[in-house]
């Protein structure tokens, strides 16, 4: 049995029943991805950039190494990553006056906002060649606008719970919002510090819509929140993957894309595969999030990131990528190009993604988003017991 197909066997018994992501490339497995970037650059229309720099805003652990190391050596050019860790924080930078990025990866829901207060700008798809025709349209409902006026889709996450199964104790099921009022995780839960992400999980807990609008359903969440925060240790969207390896946290609210690298490890780090760690969604609906690639109007390389982005629509790239970050581009090459099992596991089956509910803009309405605010601000007030 070769590397990969143990890390895939390693996979079907570490991860959650309903979720499990592919594993990142060994060592032994990684390609050179220079040749993809070179026609890439060219279809884009690319040339005379040797000695710049790509800068990319982007969620941690987000672009393959290979996909960068590809992209740098056909090109001559360096790339500098900048991580967020919220959108909120994203776009707070960037109000703030925070420019010299060429790309950024807001999620959907985000872009509109983004839109009306003219910081991206909007997209010359005669420099994407690759685009439109790759795009998997299966994602399409997914997307904020898949005609690609402003935004390209980069990935897919579902949010749930990364837990540890050691601490879970016999009969608990962790695929529900309830585990979040289980005394027995008293100071052991951590939820993400986003609001839309934790106003909708008490939304969804209640039966309502993720997207709600309405006062009475979002008070109720507000009030179903307050009552989680009797168990939660803090509010964390970065640490808590760490923190459930450790044992810190038994309950971390968050990504399926994080939690899967943690299950499946990375030998070459130094990082064995866990099987003490799960990833559960839960029953009564889930977070689905896709982060897009937009180009800021104050760009400094504006044409480095039209190559950037066409060569991530190429199939090895997307391949590799996928395989990196362990969840779903929406590249259809790319995903017909992994491994069977790989695939499977990265692309949820109907039965399940049924229960997804997708994050739409709620920023058109200003009543709407002081609504939201407010809520926010409450359920902050207090700190995590």
């Amino acid at each position: 049995m070769d590397s990969k197909t143990m890390r895939i066997a390693a996979a079907a018994i570490a991860a959650a029943a309903v979720m499990a992501g592919c594993s990142k490339q060994d060592g032994e497995d990684k390609v050179d991805l220079s040749g993809q970037a070179k026609a890439a650059a060219k279809s884009a229309g690319l040339s005379g950039k040797e000695g710049k720099t790509l800068h990319i805003y982007t969620w941690s652990d987000y672009v393959a190494p290979e996909v960068l190391d590809g992209f740098k050596k056909a090109l001559g050019v360096k790339v500098v990553i900048d991580t967020f860790d919220s959108n909120e924080a994203m776009y707070a930078k960037l109000k703030a006056g925070g420019t010299g990025y060429d790309i950024i990866t807001p999620s959907s829901y985000f872009v509109p906002l983004m839109v009306r207060e003219k910081l991206v700008r909007k997209l010359d798809h005669s420099k994407l060649p690759n685009v439109r025709p790759n795009f998997d349209r299966s994602f399409a409902d997914q997307v904020f606008d898949p005609t690609f006026e402003y935004n390209v889709p980069y990935a897919v996450t579902y949010t749930g719970f990364m837990y540890r199964k050691d601490k879970v104790p016999a009969g608990v099921d962790v695929a529900t919002w309830k585990v979040l009022d289980n005394p027995a995780f008293k100071g052991k839960v951590t939820l993400l510090d986003d609001i839309r992400e934790v106003i909708g999980a008490g939304l969804m807990s209640l039966g309502y819509p993720l997207n709600s609008d309405k006062p009475v359903e979002i008070e109720a969440a507000v009030a179903q929140v307050l009552k989680w925060k009797q168990n939660i240790r803090k509010f964390d969207a970065e640490s808590y993957k760490t923190e459930v390896a450790s044992g810190a946290t038994w309950i971390g609210h968050g990504y399926s894309t994080d939690a899967t690298q943690v299950i499946l490890g990375d030998e070459d780090e130094g990082n064995p595969p866990r099987k003490d760690i799960g990833f559960a969604l839960p029953k009564e609906g889930f977070v689905i999030a896709v982060d897009e690639m937009v180009i800021p109007v104050s760009a400094p390389e504006p044409e480095l990131a039209y190559a950037f982005i066409n060569y991530v629509y190429t199939t090895e790239v997307a391949k590799a990528n996928m395989e990196y970050i362990m969840g779903p581009m929406p590249v259809k090459p790319g995903i017909a190009a992994l491994d069977e099992d790989y695939r499977k596991k990265i692309v949820l089956d109907q039965n399940v993604l049924k229960n997804g509910q997708v994050l739409r803009p709620i920023d058109d309405s200003p009543a709407v988003k002081a609504l939201y605010d407010k809520a926010w601000d409450r359920i902050k007030a207090t700190s995590a017991r």
